[in-house]
């Protein structure tokens, strides 16, 4: 009778474990390791794992085969905690780039030909005049006449026209005026216009000017220069001369004064009479 008993709870306790472990296998899924797909390099040849529901930093090092260290050092922002949250991306390494297929781009289209820039407006002339200053006034007189081998100069600020030519000393014979050096056809635009005296001669003027031109204008500039062998008297040193010669009168006027009063005087002093009386007396 007790063996019976025995048998009865024996298979009692089988069928109930037999139970168990059947509902612990239903209980637990499966594991989805299978369904993990291994990043790939982005274009900058980093590996970027996000981080998915039920990760932790001990799953993440397994699943790509890397240290405990080596996430850490990748992904400074880990504290030694090693916490991750769902959606974060991790660095898990470093690789080449993706590969890229290049797509075909627009054929590049020819650049037609500019065309080459023309001066706006027609042109104009500039005419210059070197002048022998005389008198170093730095204005021309009349009878100051052209000076010959000088040179001038004339040059945009572009630096598309340069033209230089030399001074001459002729006149005009229906005027009687010096002929000056002329420009023509220059186009509009800002010159610089330069001169270089001749040797044994000073500039009076500014040896450069800049001028502006327009269509149709003709401008003239002149330059003076003197010799270095002109002597011009200073009228301050003149009027110097004139002064001590007059002081040297005043002086001598001055003491022939002095002595006519003194003589004067000598007149006007009292003569004393001796008392011949008491003269003899004694």
């Amino acid at each position: 009778m007790r063996t019976k008993q025995v048998w009865a709870f024996s298979l009692f306790l089988g069928v109930v474990l037999l139970l168990g472990i059947s509902f612990s296998a239903q209980a637990s899924p499966a594991p989805q390791i299978g369904q993990f797909e291994t990043p790939t390099p982005g274009p900058d040849g980093r590996i970027i794992y996000t981080v998915r529901e039920g990760d932790s930093c001990i799953r993440i090092t397994l699943l790509h085969n890397i240290s405990m260290d080596q996430l850490l050092s990748l992904n400074p922002a880990l504290d030694e905690n090693c916490i991750v949250i769902p959606g974060q991306e991790l660095l898990i390494g470093l690789g080449g780039p993706a590969a890229v297929t290049p797509s075909p781009g627009p054929s590049p289209t020819p650049t037609p030909p500019q065309p080459t820039p023309t001066p706006l407006g027609g042109t104009t002339e500039i005419c210059v005049l070197l002048f022998e200053d005389v008198n170093g006034d730095a204005l021309r007189q009349e009878t100051e006449l052209a000076l010959p081998g000088g040179a001038v100069s004339v040059t945009d600020t572009l630096g598309t026209y340069s033209q230089t030519e030399d001074t001459i000393a002729e006149l005009d014979p229906d005027t009687g005026e010096p002929i000056p050096v002329c420009f023509s056809d220059v186009p509009e635009g800002e010159y610089n216009i330069s001169v270089a005296v001749p040797d044994g001669y000073n500039p009076t003027l500014e040896v450069s000017y800049k001028l502006d031109v327009k269509a149709g204008d003709r401008a003239f500039v002149g330059f003076g220069a003197q010799s270095q062998t002109v002597t011009v008297t200073d009228p301050a040193e003149q009027d110097g001369g004139k002064s001590g010669i007059l002081g040297v009168l005043g002086g001598l006027l001055l003491l022939g004064g002095l002595g006519l009063g003194w003589y004067a005087m000598r007149l006007r002093r009292p003569t004393r009479k001796l008392d011949t009386k008491h003269l003899l007396r004694k």
